[in-house]
């Protein structure tokens, strides 16, 4: 590897373990952001939308600006947007304003939507590159990011620190990093000729039917992923009675499986197909689920957890690797699966508020319990040739 490839792979690694910070750091604070908000489960879903439907703007309009002007502009107002954000989340929690906390979510969303497609490109070219998996373990930084801020946002919390400080010193770290990070990136990746024949690959994507089917994988695991990091804190404490210090500690758990999950996933995508991974996959996650929705012991479902991160860990970066490289127009593939994903952000939070203000939030999860079942079902189907779906 030529040393312009090992910085731009470095820059890359800084670029997804930011947004896992800077996450993380909201997430193990929800307990109390909730509390200064007054917030029921129900308007804690609400305020989440915020989340999810900047992430759903963002993800929309990457794939079209990344074939117009490269990844390199598109990931840097993504990545700087999303450092942005946290500041305004702790200031409209620290005011008691749900608007302000909904803003801030909508930033991050739009900032890492915007950034998610861009920098996954990126990867899958830098795969290309050097000849074998990489996105894994670029989610893995994201991961990892996760994990270091799940820790710090535990002990902040059992501390009592100020919300509103703990996010803003977020932002201010994470900003200059990203700054510095983004200007290791070329420019002119991902973009695509505006040719009439490029202009007609967009639809016919919608027919590939193996693409489609790694879009549902991709709901499933996104779901999977995104309820653990929008409700786990929240689940552990309504659910199985745990505090909310002990509630961030479980979700340091799942972000540690995670972790591991996308760090180790290498070896198994070189000795396994990519259908088998993502199969074995949801099942592992799925009885995580199940655990933790029916088994009534704190201890089984803090252990659970692991199943759950350890499940949920190769869905997204693998799905995503395999749009990539399932057909021409790699950045209109990698924008569509990745668009299921963030469908599953975008109706997850308020859908599994509403159950869980209805059915508690242990229960909600069957949801997330029955896509996992599909996508189980459906992973072995990505092995076979994709073929047209009749017209």
């Amino acid at each position: 590897m030529d040393h312009a490839t090992a910085r731009r792979r470095t820059a890359l690694f800084a670029l997804f373990f930011i947004p896992g910070l800077s996450l993380a750091s909201w997430v193990t604070r929800t307990p109390d952001v909730r509390d200064l908000l007054g917030a029921t489960t129900a308007e804690m879903g609400l305020i989440l939308v915020g989340l999810s439907a900047g992430s759903m703007i963002g993800i929309l309009g990457s794939g079209a600006l990344v074939s117009r002007f490269g990844t390199r502009p598109v990931a840097t107002v993504g990545i700087l947007t999303a450092t942005a954000s946290a500041p305004v989340v702790g200031i409209g929690a620290g005011l008691a304003s749900s608007v302000l906390v909904a803003a801030g979510l909508f930033l991050f969303g739009f900032g890492m939507g915007g950034s998610e497609v861009a920098m996954n490109v990126e990867g899958a070219d830098v795969e290309q590159i050097i000849g074998r998996a990489v996105l894994p373990l670029m989610h893995g930084f994201f991961s990892f990011g996760t994990v270091l801020g799940a820790v710090a946002g535990m002990f902040l919390t059992a501390a009592d620190f100020s919300v509103t400080w703990h996010l803003v010193v977020i932002g201010l770290i994470t900003a200059p990093v990203a700054a510095l990070a983004v200007r290791q990136l070329p420019s002119g990746v991902g973009v695509q000729p505006r040719t009439a024949t490029a202009d007609k690959s967009g639809p016919s994507v919608w027919r590939d039917t193996r693409l489609l089917l790694i879009g549902v994988v991709v709901l499933a695991m996104a779901l999977a992923e995104g309820a653990a990091n929008d409700w786990l804190p929240l689940l552990m404490v309504d659910g199985h009675g745990f505090d909310a210090a002990l509630g961030s500690g479980v979700y340091v758990v799942f972000a540690a499986a995670m972790t591991i999950g996308r760090f180790g996933g290498g070896w198994f995508l070189d000795r396994f197909s990519r259908a088998a991974v993502l199969g074995a996959s949801a099942v592992i996650g799925g009885i995580g689920v199940a655990l933790v929705v029916f088994v009534d012991n704190q201890i089984v479902a803090a252990a659970a957890v692991l199943l759950w991160g350890v499940g949920a860990a190769l869905g997204f970066p693998v799905a995503l690797s395999a749009a990539g490289d399932s057909g021409d127009n790699p950045t209109t593939r990698v924008a569509l699966v990745a668009s299921a994903g963030y469908v599953a952000f975008l109706v997850g939070p308020p859908a599994l508020g509403f159950l869980g203000e209805h059915y508690g939030l242990r229960y909600a999860m069957v949801a997330v319990l029955a896509l996992l079942a599909v996508a189980a079902v459906v992973a072995p189907a990505l092995n076979r040739p994709k073929t047209p779906v009749p017209v």
